[in-house]
């Protein structure tokens, strides 16, 4: 390890009572490795049950980071009451991986284009906004996870809007695989009906079947234009109880089992 002079780090790691920051990784790694001229590294470390007065502010963090070999540090501090845990992520700048996990609303922004697959999660709503930030900050984005079930705050605001040309179209070109299973309907319906949102065609979507159902009006919702028409493959369970009504509203759509729904790696 004393002759590594490259080092690609990519980790997820459990701590207790500090997060992985860039002292960490001075002292820990950088210092053990003298011959050492290129790092790069995304880390995401978690604390449960913490008290976050425990912490230093992002701020912090980023500025005794900015020196690492020259590279901007992205760090981005989150806090999940319900769940009980924090997690810090740091990583160097521009991010080299292919996929970028847990995404929250404290997501700092920036141009990811190596990444192709992205999950978001958080226990607070993700607005119409932020939708347009990922699609902006992942243009080549193929596989999408979402994971929220709680209602948006904006939703009425944006339907009494939808037709207004200051709106910006929301455009995911290069999207292929879409996961709702684990979201509230309001996600279920801005991807479906949200006339600025612009999904490509032969999209494989896995979504709860209650959720689909009920945004689409037990199946009989047929405002246009809306990305349903779009849908190559959808993914519920169980596939046995399903409806005709369902099959004559998606009649071009292939409809199977949420198991075989599997994100590529």
């Amino acid at each position: 390890m004393l002759n590594l002079e490259e080092l690609h780090l990519n980790i997820i790691v459990k701590c207790n009572g500090k997060f992985i920051d860039s002292d960490t990784l001075m002292k820990d790694i950088i210092i053990c490795m003298p011959r050492l001229y290129k790092f790069t590294f995304n880390i995401c470390s978690i604390i449960n049950h913490c008290d976050q007065t425990n912490f230093p502010l992002n701020e912090h963090i980023e500025k005794t980071s900015e020196y690492l070999y020259n590279n901007e540090i992205i760090t981005c501090i989150d806090h999940f009451q319900e769940e009980g845990y924090s997690q810090c992520n740091i990583y160097s700048y521009p991010y080299k991986w292919k996929v970028y996990n847990n995404i929250t609303n404290n997501f700092r922004g920036g141009l990811f284009t190596s990444v192709t697959q992205v999950s978001l999660y958080d226990e607070h709503p993700f607005e119409r906004e932020f939708f347009l930030q990922i699609a902006q900050s992942f243009p080549f984005m193929k596989e999408l996870t979402i994971n929220n079930r709680k209602a948006q705050n904006n939703k009425q605001l944006i339907k009494s809007n939808n037709d207004n040309q200051m709106l910006s179209i929301i455009e995911y070109p290069n999207l292929t695989r879409l996961d709702l299973h684990y979201t509230h309907n309001d996600y279920v319906e801005l991807f479906l009906f949200d006339r600025k949102m612009a999904l490509p065609n032969n999209l494989h979507l896995c979504v709860d079947y209650q959720l689909l159902k009920k945004v689409t009006y037990n199946f009989t919702r047929y405002t246009t234009p809306n990305n349903c028409a779009k849908l190559a493959t959808l993914y519920f369970y169980p596939v046995d109880q399903i409806g005709e009504n369902i099959k004559k509203y998606f009649p071009h759509t292939c409809i199977r089992c949420i198991s075989d729904f599997v994100l590529r790696k």
